[in-house]
């Protein structure tokens, strides 16, 4: 049985967790521990991609914390800025998986025949 569209682009390709964890040196981008690459910035419940502009590396304790409620914003602004400072122009509509995206570009074309 095959994955849903949808799961295959929120899950993490290895290559991905690996360029994540090089970026990240293997640790926690919060707190500094030893990490894992595999924390989401975007949910993936909400479509958040599985690419590397999405994924930090954060310990057990911080992704918990971030997944969980407990310190979602407070850690979710963090992630926001240190993704920004790595991928400046990198908008938040690019991390999230658009199912319709393929109809902008029929309203691009009529817009622009108008």
């Amino acid at each position: 049985m095959s994955k849903h569209r949808e799961t295959k682009l929120t899950a993490i390709p290895p290559e991905v967790k690996e360029k994540v964890k090089l970026r990240d040196k293997g640790r926690c981008i919060v707190c500094g521990a030893p990490g894992i690459s595999n924390a989401h910035y975007i949910r993936r419940s909400q479509g958040g991609l599985g690419i590397e502009e999405n994924i930090v590396t954060l310990c057990p304790k911080c992704h918990h914390d971030y997944d969980n409620g407990f310190k979602r914003r407070e850690i979710g602004d963090y992630i926001s800025e240190y993704l920004e400072k790595w991928y400046p122009d990198f908008p938040n509509r690019k991390r999230v998986h658009n199912k319709y995206e393929w109809l902008e570009g029929i309203y691009q074309e009529e817009d622009e025949t108008r």
